[in-house]
């Protein structure tokens, strides 16, 4: 049986089919998942999608909706420039085709955000059409069930899995005889990677291709695919302020691009500055200041460890603005919860709350 064939048939038996984005073929819905799994597994998806989904019900809504407005339900899903194409991409789809998505894989990939793979995923579930995907599973998929050599992503190695995806692919008269083909043969390369072929311990022996994997029978499947070749990750460092006065917060916004853009955030500061220093660049009075011990924060590209202060400052102090592209200024505690705030950053204040030091 045609390897395509073996999946359909396992993924409309022991394939994932309850996940909240599945069951339709609205490609507002598939496309939102779609662009939220890159990079995020499906249990910590979920919530983000479906309250993403409350706000912006339409692709209609979502490009209406202002910048702050999407970041702020984003906030905490990581790799934000997602979040900023993801919006792009509706305002593109309401003026340059008329509200409604491309109905094939080529024309979705020239929106922003949405790659090769993506576009056919998307196009796959909601129009059926014959396009091969290569996500993360199905690279440790194919690499282990062809005995595929190499770093998956590196170019070359990529190319040939590529190229297998396309090869694999259900035939013309498989999707035909069944047009829900393309949508469990995509489902089925994603449950297989998620489910069963896991980067560790692998089920093989419950594994529908296991027969034919060249991996398993050749007792290679720990060794395959090969492991990335990762990097020693920078280590950075900031001080990051915690101004406080009364029932305010001193936040600002980050610009647009870079880590965390559009959020907003405490101000930082070089860890090289004193804390009377740092205060009056701000044109804040202190009255009472403390040094919190410094947490490390993870990023894909380096490590940072965050050196927060905190200061209890007067009401008279005059703030000022010194980075001029920066949005500065004093939020109440109840409001900072409808902001977007970068992960650590809102630990961070919820733990001063819960201590009862802000």
């Amino acid at each position: 049986m045609k390897l395509a064939n073996k999946i359909i048939a396992w993924q409309r038996t022991h394939g994932r089919h309850d996940l909240p984005w599945q069951n339709t073929r609205d490609p507002y819905r598939v496309w939102l998942s779609e662009i939220m799994l890159q990079q995020t597994q499906v249990s910590a998806v979920i919530e983000y999608y479906q309250r993403f989904l409350s706000h912006f019900p339409d692709v209609a809504r979502l490009a209406q909706a202002t910048h702050e407005a999407v970041m702020a339900q984003w906030a905490g899903l990581g790799y934000y420039a997602r979040a900023r194409n993801l919006h792009a991409c509706a305002q593109r789809i309401m003026t340059d085709w008329n509200g409604h998505f491309p109905t094939d894989a080529a024309g979705l990939a020239t929106l922003p955000g949405i790659g090769p793979s993506t576009a056919a995923a998307i196009a796959a579930f909601c129009y059926g059409e014959r396009a091969a995907i290569l996500d993360g599973n199905v690279k440790r998929v194919f690499a282990r069930y062809f005995a595929v050599e190499g770093d998956p992503t590196q170019r070359a190695t990529e190319v040939r899995l590529w190229q297998l995806a396309r090869d694999e692919l259900p035939t013309s008269k498989t999707c035909e005889k069944d047009p829900e083909a393309m949508a469990r043969y995509t489902q089925g390369q994603m449950d297989l990677g998620a489910t069963l072929c896991t980067r560790s311990r692998p089920r093989c022996i419950e594994c529908p291709l296991s027969k034919g994997c060249m991996a398993f029978n050749t007792g290679r499947t720990e060794e395959l695919p090969w492991p990335r070749q990762r990097k020693v990750l920078p280590e950075r460092s900031t001080g990051m302020l915690v101004a406080f006065r009364d029932d305010h917060l001193l936040l600002e916004q980050r610009p647009n691009t870079g880590i965390w853009g559009g959020l907003w955030s405490l101000p930082e500061f070089e860890v090289t500055q004193t804390p009377t220093q740092v205060c009056e660049k701000l044109g804040l009075k202190v009255r009472q200041i403390q040094t919190l011990a410094p947490f490390l924060h993870v990023f894909t590209h380096y490590r940072l460890t965050i050196a927060p202060l905190l200061a209890h400052v007067s009401t008279d102090s005059i703030l000022i603005n010194a980075q001029t592209e920066v949005d500065r200024c004093w939020i109440r505690y109840e409001e900072i919860e409808k902001l977007g705030l970068p992960a650590p950053v809102r630990k961070l204040i919820m733990s001063l709350r819960t201590d009862q030091l802000l």
